[in-house]
């Protein structure tokens, strides 16, 4: 067995890393893609390496040799790469294909190891390494039979994405025979070359013999092994987060993403914070159905959209503001409101962050993340500020004050002048039903009252980017709205907010089915030895690790299973080990607690 690498490509889309070198000398956590894949190959025991190089050639080679790759590597030059395509290098390797069977690598892949065992251990002579498709994938795809025969090649512009679940996509690793190469594929290559010219692709050759057999080559299929494929920076970026050092930088990469989870389609996301049970079907139905025409024009003004917010939340339209997301108005409130903040930590950090001026913090982890309206009241009437901010339930300890206790809190402040921001984002998932006080009642009665509220995260579309702000401040919502863009959300969020009534019953139901799971899932945590959760009336559990596990080491270790939940230890910074649990669905928490189990045994 040898190993063929297609390394002659001039990478133009990575911009400045390929100006002096090619693609394949990128590097992905300081190590060349080619650095990576000739010490992968080079464990394999293979008879050589033969190389089809082109730009930069020079440099790759001399790289290459001070590598000490034990395995001999040929290399051939290709003279005329910036004027064709693999087809043209590949058959420069003709020689050498026919000769020996032949693993067949691109050079701007990185992969695991295991790829390459998959295909060596396989006793198939001729295969072709396929992962089911996913959105990141660009070009062919095709469709695979129960006995691995490639059935149809699907051209990228041809594809129908309601149908993706059927496709996969070639790695661009292949064992090819030394029989199907001598008898099949070089002759069709040669073939090929003649009528169409060199400036097309290899693949094209493969996918007309399969046309006339498809016995010839079968598919063999990735189980959860990574790779990626690397064309321009995004790509690159997105390998350095699946191919990071060890576990835990993994982790560190990965949430410092803040999001866009969607690029990585195997991930369990635990860490933030979505209704799972929300939107229903028929409502991301007529989502979709009105995609074409949302996409298309233009979003309603501010006006218009506070109208909906008004609507939705029975809320006297100049008392409320809808933001593109909850933190769009987090940040203009606190610029708008002068002085000290109070603020309750640990926290959610969009508020500190926000802070204009000094924050003064009460600190909830000396009653072990307990603490009632007096215990404030006592504390910033020691500690004056000009605006306290609560958020209900609390983020993350999932602490809830009951409606008495926030009006309590309420007098206190308007007989102080003290603004109250009251964050009530999580505050469907309570039991109490009857909590929030985002009505024109109390906030008519409450000058000093400012109501947050994501509707991203209890709604469950945080892709959309929603929430509001309501208060009787008509001059001070007047600036904000202002402030902020005329068309500060998007038509697809407009559209949503404007359908929401229609669903309200199945949001109803959605919350009552949160609330059932979040008791289970509590009491499914609660058996596990070692972990302490705090009861939460929010759709997530802090817990503290009491039997010396550090929680770092837990959340890597899940990542490597495709978990993620939310390392808390550095933001709570007690001494002890925290992390935090968003509730999923009924599956999704199962999997959690049976991998915890694991993991705490």
């Amino acid at each position: 067995m040898q190993a063929i690498i297609l390394a002659a490509g001039m990478g133009k889309r990575l911009g400045k890393l390929t100006q002096n070198n090619t693609k394949c000398m990128v590097e992905v956590g300081g190590v060349r893609l080619i650095e990576r894949a000739l010490y992968i190959l080079d464990k394999k025991n293979l008879s050589r390496i033969v190389m089809v190089v082109g730009y930069q050639c020079e440099n790759l080679m001399q790289f290459v040799d001070r590598l000490g790759i034990d395995t001999p590597v040929e290399y051939i030059i290709n003279e005329v790469y910036d004027r064709t395509n693999n087809i043209y290098s590949l058959s420069m390797a003709k020689d050498w294909l026919v000769k020996e069977d032949t693993l067949l690598l691109e050079s701007d892949l990185i992969f695991e190891e295991a790829l390459i065992d998959l295909l060596l251990e396989d006793s198939r002579e001729t295969l072709a390494l396929v992962d089911k498709f996913e959105n990141w994938m660009d070009g062919t795809c095709l469709v695979v039979d129960e006995d691995d025969r490639i059935v149809d090649f699907i051209p990228g512009k041809l594809l129908e994405y309601s149908q993706k679940e059927r496709y996969y996509k070639t790695v661009n690793i292949y064992k090819l025979s030394a029989d199907f190469s001598r008898n099949v594929y070089v002759p069709f290559l040669e073939a090929y070359a003649r009528v169409m010219g060199n400036n097309e692709y290899y693949e094209a050759v493969i996918k007309l013999i399969l046309m006339l057999d498809k016995n010839t080559m079968r598919a063999k299929r990735l189980e959860g092994q990574r790779w990626y494929e690397i064309d321009d920076i995004q790509d690159l970026d997105i390998a350095e987060v699946l191919f990071a050092a060890d576990a835990g930088e993994r982790y560190k990469k990965l949430t410092s993403r803040y999001g866009g989870y969607w690029r990585f389609p195997h991930l369990k996301d635990f860490c933030y914070l979505v209704n799972p049970y929300f939107p229903p079907a028929r409502m991301m139905e007529e989502l979709k159905s009105n995609f074409d025409i949302l996409v298309r024009q233009y979003p309603s003004g501010m006006r218009v959209n506070c109208l909906l917010a008004a609507k939705t939340f029975g809320i006297s339209e100049e008392h409320i503001v809808l933001g593109n997301g909850a933190a769009e108005l987090i940040k203009a409130l606190l610029e708008e409101l002068p002085g000290k903040v109070g603020v309750i930590r640990p926290t959610f950090e969009e508020y500190p962050n926000r802070c204009s001026e000094q924050c003064v913090v009460y600190d909830a982890r000396q009653n072990d993340f307990a603490y009632t309206a007096e215990d404030l009241i006592g504390y910033f009437a020691e500690h004056p500020v000009q605006t306290l901010v609560l958020i209900n339930p609390d983020n993350p300890s999932g602490h809830c004050f009951g409606k008495k206790e926030v009006q309590q809190l309420l007098e206190w402040t308007k007989e102080r002048r003290i603004a109250l921001i009251l964050d009530e984002s999580f505050l469907d998932f309570a039991e109490d039903k009857e909590a929030s006080l985002l009505t024109d009642e109390m906030l008519n009665r409450y000058p000093g009252l400012y109501i947050v509220k994501s509707i991203s995260k209890s709604y469950g579309v945080p892709g959309l980017r929603l929430g509001i702000l309501a208060s009787q401040d008509k001059e001070r919502l007047d600036r904000i709205k202002k402030a902020v863009s005329i068309w500060n959300i998007n038509s697809m969020a407009e559209f949503f907010m404007q359908i929401l009534d229609k669903y309200k019953k199945d949001y109803e139901e959605a919350l009552v089915e949160l609330r059932k799971e979040r008791e289970r899932f509590y009491r499914k945590l609660c058996q596990i030895e070692g972990l302490k959760v705090y009861p939460s009336s929010a759709n997530y559990f802090m817990c503290e690790l009491v039997n010396g596990r550090k929680s770092e080491e837990l959340a890597a270790e899940l990542l490597e299973e495709q978990i993620l939940i939310k390392d808390l230890t550095g933001k709570i910074a007690n001494g002890r080990q925290y992390v935090r649990i968003a509730v999923r669905s009924r599956r999704e928490n199962e999997q959690l607690a049976e991998a915890l189990k694991i993991k705490f045994l």
